[in-house]
């Protein structure tokens, strides 16, 4: 997966918890009667002179969500208040006695309440939230925009892209709102927030998309960027279009000081549908499962491998699975997924996910400047990702030389070598001895100690065997050597360049 945009320092400004807690206090909820009304969209404008007709619309269908979950505090702790209280600052310099008896004293249970958002997709009560708001809750409970409350239980979760689905059950069908094909949305469509931002009750906000395809951490992460203000307790919460439909689950927010400076992430509507309805079914996900490990393809490496463009995934290791059973190697590029043209090592993962477990799926791949068609059994993602992963493939090589290539140092595998690696017995390649510190492979990333295991697509263990693939690639007039370098059992292709 590509590399999302943040710096380091602004990484560790990203909050995925817009939800509030609340210690012990937790918050005070006034029952009262809510008018089941079905829920109309609102026709879309392009500048919309109020958003208070979408804001009625709309807002029966919107849940605050409080979870209460038993936890173990120290003893004379000092006294406890509401996360982001002006009176916690008070106290935060004077440190509070603690007994001798452990490093935070003695324990004793206490309640925490916590806030999130949700929302009602089908009139039976089922409610879409985040998972982080619902995580390891004793008790989950459901205001509704007219007072009411519920008790809900969890449906089932999805860590990956942090969603979960509850179901309240009542006596009569709830409002309830739809999703949007969130592939539609453009950047600058207007779009609402709704939510319980710290805790203050029922409230909108309302901004653009500002961004599309925004990746943070996860996996199949599909986020819309908003500068829509997201706060903490927003968590969960529905973004909305003009039509009144859901694009987006808000999830988090990038920020330095915790609130809102206007760079907000909600999971796009079409990730959130496809894991709604399997935990719908299931109670969990079953993504496929095709069983490589892939990398993005750069303009060095097209030019190294003969492609026309860098586009398709490339695969770095095919462990035991379904895509070696169907005969696909390293250094194939994947190129159509189930009828399906595959961009990028992303757009790939996705598509594979999205595939029924154990369905036969067609992929072409490229193979030495050909293409080929295999036949691949998908397994299940959550079934496999526990399985380990041979650190190289066995061979053995002989010989102590070294050489300088390509800026750097190489030398074969040694029976010693391996030993002190930790590699598997019979290991082959090349190790990088030394790297020259303004050559083009150290600013690839490469490395003292990495392992090179192929160069242009054929396996390497002796000296000649380097040499003789880079003079391939300038005879063949490429500016590039693909090369398959190791770190810690982990593979990675690599272009580096033949000249200069």
């Amino acid at each position: 997966m590509t590399k999302h945009d943040l710096t380091p320092f602004t990484r560790k400004a990203l909050i995925r918890a817009p939800r509030l807690v609340k210690g012990v206090l937790g918050a005070a909820m006034i029952s009262t009667a809510l008018a089941f009304t079905p829920i109309a969209p609102a026709y879309a404008r392009a500048a919309p002179d109020s958003f208070a007709d979408l804001a009625e619309k709309v807002s029966p269908a919107v849940v605050m969500i409080t979870t209460t979950t038993t936890v173990a505090v120290p003893n004379d702790q000092g006294p406890v208040f509401p996360d982001g209280s002006p009176f916690s600052d008070l106290f935060k310099d004077f440190p509070f006695q603690q007994m001798p008896n452990g490093p935070n004293g003695p324990t004793h249970p206490q309640r925490s309440n916590a806030l999130g958002s949700g929302f009602v997709i089908s009139e039976d009560g089922y409610i879409v939230t985040n998972n982080h708001v619902i995580e390891g809750a004793d008790e989950i409970q459901i205001e509704f925009y007219g007072g009411k409350t519920m008790d809900a239980k969890l449906v089932g979760t999805d860590p990956k892209t942090d969603i979960a689905l509850l179901k309240v059950e009542s006596d009569k069908p709830l409002p309830f709102v739809t999703f949007a094909d969130s592939d539609q949305t453009r950047v600058g469509d207007w779009v609402m927030a709704m939510g319980n931002p710290l805790g203050q009750g029922f409230s909108v906000s309302a901004g653009i998309v500002s961004a599309r395809n925004r990746e943070l951490s996860g996996t199949y992460d599909d986020y819309l960027q908003t500068d829509a203000a997201i706060n903490r307790g927003n968590s969960g919460g529905p973004l909305f279009n003009m039509d009144g439909q859901v694009v987006g689950v808000n999830t988090a927010i990038l920020s330095p000081n915790g609130g809102s400076i206007g760079i907000g992430f909600s999971m796009a509507s079409n990730v959130v549908k496809k894991v709604v309805d399997q935990l719908k079914q299931f109670g969990e996900t079953r993504r496929g499962w095709l069983g490589v490990k892939i990398q993005e393809i750069t303009p060095d490496m097209a030019d190294a491998m003969g492609l026309a463009k860098p586009e398709g995934a490339l695969v770095s290791e095919v462990p035991e699975g379904p895509a070696k059973a169907a005969g696909m190697q390293a250094g194939d590029v994947i190129v159509n997924f189930d009828g399906g043209e595959v961009k990028n090592s992303r757009d790939l993962v996705r598509r594979v996910a999205d595939a029924p477990v154990g369905q036969a799926v067609r992929v072409i791949v490229v193979r030495g400047g050909k293409e080929q068609t295999l036949l691949v059994t998908l397994g299940r993602r959550e079934t496999a990702e526990g399985d380990a992963v041979p650190a190289a493939t066995p061979d053995q090589t002989g010989t102590e030389s070294e050489a300088q290539v390509l800026g750097m140092t190489v030398m074969p595998l040694t029976d010693a070598l391996i030993q002190e690696m930790g590699l598997q017995p019979g290991t082959q390649g090349l190790v990088i001895k030394s790297i020259d510190e303004n050559s083009a492979a150290y600013d690839q990333g490469l490395r003292e100690g990495d392992l090179i295991t192929e160069a242009g697509q054929q396996p390497v263990a002796q000296l000649s065997d380097l040499e003789d693939r880079v003079k391939e690639a300038k005879d063949a007039g490429r500016k590039s050597v693909l090369l398959l370098i190791r770190r810690g059992g982990e593979p990675r292709f690599v272009a580096l360049p033949v000249n200069g």
